[in-house]
């Protein structure tokens, strides 16, 4: 019991960090509240901050990646308890993403400016990203997918039931709404600097490429159902006036957000 309790403790720290580590993403990308963001805090040379700013973006893109590969998780569970691994996936990703907000390097030269209605309208599509990323948790397993699900089952001595194929809500029109709200939420700005530019093609390249082997897991996993789900559902851009018919979908490890 007192090892089940330390598992549930840990997935709780790992969790609170996480959370810490999406509100300041809300700021640090859209420049609010926060004292480093996107564009506001620190200096350095052009050369230095492309590199610094590269090399922040792909370690996180390769912890994302490695660590929610099947291959990976089997190893990592040599060495902790299997209701650990997804808490350990999280707080990584979360200290990492940390790290991102404390060492970035802006680059405020201006690539695009708007004001009036145009800006309105893009600070909306902005925080509908946000909340459509949010949402998207939620129509699966929220609790599964930042580890606390797994920590309660072990607690109680129980095993993992099999994840069951479904398509929830907006997964029945586009296969990773939540990817979507990412891409929403990083490309819609009123001012857009050429370091957040940077930092949207970067995240874009990398939710587009850790897709693909997203969608290669649950291929070998559900195999012709999801193979049947891709053919039917577009990846990114709903298919609004397509014909949909309703099959389950497994709840998903997204790409742009803890896997």
């Amino acid at each position: 019991m007192v090892a089940r309790l330390a598992i549930l403790l840990y997935a709780i720290v790992s969790y609170g960090i996480f959370t810490i580590s999406f509100l300041y993403a809300l700021g640090f990308v859209g420049n609010y509240v926060v004292p480093k963001s996107i564009d506001i805090g620190g200096s350095a040379n052009l050369g230095e901050a492309i590199v610094v700013n590269l090399l922040l973006m792909s370690l996180f893109a390769v912890q994302h990646s490695v660590m929610a590969r099947a291959s990976f998780k089997r190893w990592l569970t040599q060495f902790i308890p299997a209701a650990c691994e997804r808490s350990t996936y999280v707080l990584l990703s979360s200290l990492i993403l940390l790290l991102l907000f404390w060492q970035w390097r802006p680059i405020p030269t201006p690539i695009w400016q708007t004001s009036g209605i145009a800006a309105g309208l893009l600070i909306g599509v902005h925080w509908f990203g946000w909340l459509l990323a949010f949402a998207s948790t939620h129509m699966i397993d929220h609790f599964d997918l930042f580890g606390l699900r797994q920590a309660f089952v072990a607690l109680r001595g129980a095993e993992m039931p099999d994840q069951s194929f479904k398509t929830p809500l907006l997964y029945k029109i586009v296969r990773h709404p939540l990817m979507l709200g990412f891409l929403l939420a990083f490309w819609a700005t009123p001012e857009m600097s050429a370091g957040h530019l940077l930092f949207a093609l970067a995240n874009t390249a990398y939710i587009l490429v850790a897709l693909q082997f997203e969608e290669r897991d649950l291929i070998a996993v559900f195999g012709a159902t999801y193979l049947a789900y891709r053919r039917r559902v577009p990846m990114l851009v709903p298919r609004l006036f397509g014909r949909r018919r309703t099959e389950e979908r497994p709840s998903p490890r997204p790409a742009g957000a803890p896997q």
